[in-house]
């Protein structure tokens, strides 16, 4: 049995303070990842940091017309807020699509950005994993690797990124609010999250020293046109095979002012390339220039052999999700 010691805080900087304190800390707020992982021993913190009481618990509205979500906002309580619902519904749309309502009622938005890989071989102890033990290998390049990344992957490591949230998050052109011992700072959702390359062990690009207390959504027009398209095994509680997040900003004549789209389920950070969307600006709606941008979105995709379906899904994907976009006004 392990040893794990406890500690409860009141504010985010005995929160930094306790983990520096110690090497092997974690902060812990609804669990629902980092229990598991615990569970079966692929992390073995020695003290956990309870940081539910640190605040950041509010929605707010921002000057520019956009919110703040705070990093202690429970999932559930996001996704059925009405200014998110509002203003965001493809982010409300993608939240919903996650995990069960248990886990939503307790799952926080800061810790649904910091969870890891669902990665079958992550999780199991008597395999090689270089997210779990860098140096070790990947199993899952040679081994059952249908969930597996069709883009960005490396010789290291094709793990994906589990989180709907930051699909749509990455879509909306979010930013993460972080603070740390020396200051606070915000970071593109484009940039938080890092490709495998030669450290696929490192998820993201939060500081050792900082912890997330917050996530930015700027203003937008994308609350018409919008589509979070979620293609899974079971329609209840799994991770996708392939997710996309689509929003348009269209004139009366269905002309594209403005296109974002973000993939979920085929790398180890959302993918987007925003060259892809302005390709789609200033042209009509329609499924050739959307056949164009699946097209361009998947330039590189590499199977690994089980999950070489995954290429032409996604591309479906994204046409499919586009034309959803398209039609969501008239389904309101």
């Amino acid at each position: 049995m392990n040893r794990i010691s406890y500690s409860r805080v009141q504010n985010v900087n005995d929160a930094l303070h306790q983990l520096a304190a110690n090497n092997n800390a974690k902060f812990i707020a609804g669990g629902t990842n980092l229990l598991d992982l615990m569970k079966i021993n692929v992390m073995q913190p020695d003290h956990l940091i309870d940081i539910n009481h640190i605040g950041f618990n509010t929605i707010t509205a921002e000057s520019d017309g956009g919110l703040k979500l705070g990093a202690m906002v429970t999932n559930a309580d996001t996704a059925y807020d009405k200014e998110v619902i509002r203003q965001y519904p493809l982010l409300s749309e993608a939240m919903l699509s996650a995990a069960s309502a248990q886990l939503r009622n307790m799952a926080t938005n800061g810790g649904n950005l910091m969870q890891r890989t669902r990665c079958y071989y992550f999780y199991d102890t008597s395999m090689p994993c270089n997210k779990r033990e860098p140096g070790s290998g990947c199993s899952a390049i040679d081994g059952y690797n249908r969930m597996h990344a069709i883009l960005g992957g490396s010789a290291r490591c094709i793990a994906v990124h589990p989180s709907d949230m930051a699909v749509a998050l990455t879509a909306l052109d979010a930013m993460v609010c972080v603070s740390g011992t020396d200051a606070a700072r915000e970071i593109p959702i484009t940039s938080f999250y890092r490709l495998p390359d030669e450290d696929p062990h490192v998820d993201n690009n939060l500081g050792r020293d900082e912890i997330i207390t917050g996530i930015r959504l700027p203003a937008s027009n994308f609350s018409q046109h919008y589509s979070y398209l979620k293609l899974r095994d079971r329609p209840s509680y799994a991770f996708a095979l392939v997710s996309v997040a689509a929003a348009l900003e269209l004139d009366a004549d269905h002309k594209i002012i403005k296109a974002r789209i973000a993939l979920g389920g085929v790398a180890h950070k959302p993918w987007r390339i925003p060259e892809v969307e302005e390709r789609l600006e200033g042209k009509v709606a329609g499924d050739e220039i959307f056949k164009e941008a699946a097209e361009m979105l998947l330039v590189g995709a590499q199977g690994y052999g089980y999950n070489n379906f995954k290429i032409e899904l996604a591309k479906r994907a994204i046409v499919r999700a586009l034309q959803q976009a398209v039609n969501k006004q008239a389904e309101a």
